[in-house]
């Protein structure tokens, strides 16, 4: 197993794994589970809107990371114990025209009617969530608590109003751009057209402090990482990064940043994706022009590409990285930020997952991680839901006391 050289003597210290393997029972395992179950937990960045988009697929149906790509659905959330989470509202980066910007606001106003829908179709199960307090009172009566978040704000076009619609149907979180650069900042993985937030872009951290919104710096360049923090009037997130520490990409971030976040008062919710160099090979690149035969109307042709999906992994893992490698991540981020700023948000149908920790039945492996290296109950109660729910309380706060 490869290991990295992050708070090792803290996050390696535990029992480790050998690549492949199934993990050692911890110590005090049944009362680390005891724990988990106790806790109210978030993730804050589940991509899963995406199966929303495939023909056939329900969440309410428990489904297999191996048969079908799927990391999240109701009974998982049960089983692993996640009581909810911020539900992804994705557009891919187009042309910043007019033209560009009208496909991209009817993909994602299709996106959050998904959501609503989906949340109808299993009220049993799920509820829709708006203010902080609502997580605790619907897990308390036995539903999952489902968010809304915009992963690149490009639907927006010039329009900074559009995004009052999008927060009254329920969204609480936005990150400005993803993996391209646009019309309100450059991204981490794009070319520079800023220096960091655009003039629209600052605009916009302006609206959603007006509005009550959480902003997100994932996707950001480090220079517009560094202006959300100066500008906005409460405190941001990132709802799915890791350190550079981990490895040195530029989805990352460096730990001077990552106090500046936690002096600031933000949040960075772990990621396990980014840990180890990704693949490249002109294979991958075959396999990623493929990625919409996942949605397609056919059965056969999403199984085929699942098959072929796995049979790739066996042979060159996109990533290879593994549970030990995503606690060192955290435990990492837990040194330099403190528990009052660290959450989760692994990117759970986005790419996320790791050997040993492929979808959220997982997720109480961690707590008795935590739990095994010191950590209490509190500090887990925040690391899990709390530190996230204090941000979205203070947004809310500010839009009251502001008139949004």
């Amino acid at each position: 197993m490869r290991m990295i050289g992050i708070g090792l003597g803290t996050a390696l210290g535990m029992a480790a794994s050998v690549m492949g393997a199934p993990l050692a029972a911890q110590p005090g395992e049944a009362g680390a589970a005891t724990v988990h179950e106790r806790l109210l937990t978030l993730d804050t960045h589940l991509d899963t809107p995406l199966h929303l988009m495939r023909p056939g697929w329900d969440i309410a149906e428990r489904h297999d990371y191996v048969a079908d790509n799927s990391q999240v659905d109701i009974p998982r959330m049960i089983e692993g114990g996640l009581d909810g989470g911020f539900f992804v509202i994705w557009t891919p980066q187009g042309e910043l025209t007019e033209e560009g910007y009208g496909n991209a606001a009817a993909m994602a106003a299709v996106r959050q009617q998904m959501i609503l829908a989906m949340i109808a179709a299993n009220s049993d199960a799920l509820e829709h969530a708006r203010t902080a307090d609502d997580a605790a009172r619907i897990a308390a009566a036995g539903r999952r608590f489902v968010y809304q978040s915009i992963e690149n704000s490009y639907p927006l076009g010039e329009d900074i109003g559009a995004l009052q619609r999008f927060y009254d149907n329920g969204v609480r979180m936005v990150g400005p751009v993803h993996s391209a650069s646009n019309q309100f900042a450059d991204s981490a993985t794009g070319e520079e057209l800023w220096g960091g937030l655009s003039p629209l872009g600052r605009e916009l951290i302006a609206e959603m402090n007006r509005l009550g919104i959480i902003p997100d710096g994932s996707h950001a360049s480090d220079a517009a990482f560094d202006q959300m923090v100066e500008l906005s009037a409460t405190p941001i997130i990132l709802s799915h990064s890791g350190p550079k520490a981990a490895h040195d990409h530029p989805r990352n971030i460096d730990d001077a940043r990552i106090r500046r976040l936690a002096e600031s008062g933000g949040v960075i919710a772990v990621n396990s994706i980014y840990l180890a160099p990704r693949s490249n090979s002109p294979e991958w690149q075959a396999m990623s022009r493929r990625f919409m035969e996942m949605f397609s109307e056919s059965r056969e042709t999403q199984d085929a590409f699942v098959r072929d999906l796995r049979a790739l992994e066996a042979v060159t893992p996109r990533e290879d990285a593994d549970f030990e490698m995503f606690m060192a991540s955290l435990m990492h981020l837990i040194d330099v930020a403190g528990v009052d700023h660290v959450a989760f948000g692994a990117d759970w149908d986005g790419g996320g997952g790791v050997e040993n920790m492929r979808d959220i039945t997982a997720l109480p492996m961690i707590t008795a991680r935590l739990l095994a290296a010191g950590h209490d109950e509190s500090d887990l109660a925040k690391m899990w839901s709390g530190n996230v729910l204090r941000l979205l309380r203070a947004a809310e706060e500010h839009a009251a006391s502001h008139g949004g």
